[in-house]
């Protein structure tokens, strides 16, 4: 009973149950089409977990191997790691990057800065750094301050002892929250001396 109900009914975006015979094709059309391709992303992707998933494992036990013939052992988590082909053409890297963010002692860090600003007034350039000191501590879309905008901060060469202590409770708000690992693949076209990736993101090929 329920298989001859859902053969000839669909249920909208409401969630009611619509007659077959009462939706227009061209609507069929693209329900079928949409389920088709959201059918095939589903196998890419798990096409991709299972890549990743075999890439980590092949690349650790390729270094544990590796280090095993000068009989050393390799403990912890691996990464960073760079392996080419032997006519160098390919290369895989297994990259392992720290997700950092900062504490709530970057709010002094930015009150600080700012009292060195109003005492700066009359000096040049300060409008121009005042700019740059809101674009940096900009948050995104997300709502997150840019990391590496705010350390970029640290590179200015500024005595002013309220500067340096703001630089202080940058350094000292940055927290460590874990950690992300990443398989990039590479290949030389002809006789390039630069790397071209091979791109596993949708949007890039």
């Amino acid at each position: 009973m329920s298989n001859d109900t859902d053969s000839k009914y669909m249920k909208n975006a409401q969630g009611h149950l619509v007659p077959i015979n009462k939706i227009k094709p061209v609507d069929l059309e693209r329900d079928a089409l949409v389920k088709v391709l959201v059918e095939q992303a589903q196998a890419l992707r798990a096409g991709l977990i299972e890549f990743k998933g075999r890439a980590f494992g092949d690349i650790g036990a390729f270094v544990q191997l590796s280090a095993e013939q000068y009989g050393a052992k390799v403990g912890g988590k691996k990464g960073n790691v760079q392996l080419l082909t032997f006519d160098g053409r390919y290369k895989v890297q297994l990259a392992v990057q720290d997700n950092i963010s900062f504490d709530e002692r970057l709010i002094a860090a930015k009150e600080l800065i700012d009292e060195c600003l109003r005492d700066w007034t009359e000096q040049a350039g300060v409008a121009e750094l005042q700019v740059v000191i809101n674009e940096t501590f900009r948050v995104d879309r997300a709502g997150n301050i840019r990391t590496a905008a705010v350390l970029s901060l640290r590179r200015y060469d500024i005595k002013d002892p309220r500067w340096l202590k703001a630089m202080e409770a940058i350094g000292d708000a940055l927290q460590v929250t874990g950690t992300s690992s990443y398989i990039r693949v590479y290949e030389r076209i002809g006789d390039s001396e630069s790397w071209s990736p091979i791109s596993l993101d949708l949007a890039a090929v």
